[in-house]
């Protein structure tokens, strides 16, 4: 199965849905807030539309999970072998501030595991993609592709690059960092939105992600698949078992990317 997709046409899928993102970025646009509070705009609902129609023309054997499309029961999708992970528009709170760190989020999961990604920063034109055995890249408008191979572990690193979250900095997070100081590391901070922090740490700009907050799935598949491409891991926090998906509950548990 995997070897019949072509990761090309999934990252040009991923372009048009930036398109229509920007035509919405562009306007004054109204914001809905949907049942869990999040919020919700015409740009998320426009690049889902995209999404889901480009997939289902191609590949229709191959179900979808996506942020923005009713909620498939467990019951029905527990036994899926393979499945699409989407979300069309990861970090609506980011888009709604107009600072560019949104993205695109594309996954192939095979068997629990994300084995296709490609994220796509319509802002600035930043395309990440993997494919598993084909290594992870990543290019800027139309640029060269270059190959991602992140770098040593963080805690073989006297200095160390830590990366969270620009609208959920927690607590937890603080205590990470105040940990790897006691440990006599010193600590340089990042801040991102939505996936672009995984795929910081993918390219090596940053050292390690802890994430010790909610996340669904769907704002994670895409750019773990291009962590792992590129030679990390994302565990679950306080353990090396590796993220994992089509969970009863798609809420993620916390992890650490390193």
């Amino acid at each position: 199965m995997l070897e019949s997709i072509e990761v090309e046409e999934i990252k040009e899928i991923a372009k048009r849905a930036g398109e229509e993102i920007l035509s919405v970025y562009g306007s004054e646009f109204s914001v809905d807030v949907k049942e869990d509070k999040s919020p919700l705009t015409e740009a998320d609902k426009r690049s889902n539309d995209v999404i889901i129609e480009a997939l289902s023309e191609k590949y229709p054997e191959i179900p979808v999970i996506s942020e923005e499309t009713k909620a498939v029961e467990y019951a029905e999708r527990k036994d899926w072998e393979v499945f699409w992970l989407i979300d069309p528009l990861d970090g609506t709170k980011e888009f709604i501030k107009r600072n560019g760190e949104f993205t695109v989020n594309i996954a192939l999961i095979r068997n629990g595991k994300p084995v296709l990604g490609v994220v796509y920063q319509p802002i600035g034109e930043h395309l990440y993609w993997s494919k598993e055995g084909d290594g992870a890249w990543k290019s800027t408008s139309d640029g060269e592709a270059i190959r991602l191979q992140g770098g040593e572990h963080y805690l073989a690193k006297d200095e160390v690059h830590v990366v969270a979250s620009r609208s959920h900095l927690t607590d937890d997070v603080k205590q990470f960092v105040a940990d790897l100081e006691k440990g006599g590391k010193t600590v340089h901070f990042l801040s991102a939105g939505s996936s672009l922090k995984l795929c910081l740490v993918a390219e090596g700009k940053a050292d390690v992600y802890p994430r010790l907050g909610p996340t669904m799935e769907w704002d994670t598949g895409a750019a773990h698949a291009i962590a792992l491409e590129a030679g990390r891991q994302v565990n679950r926090h306080g353990s090396s078992e590796p993220l994992l998906y089509n969970k009863e509950n798609l809420l993620n548990p916390f992890f650490v990317v390193e």
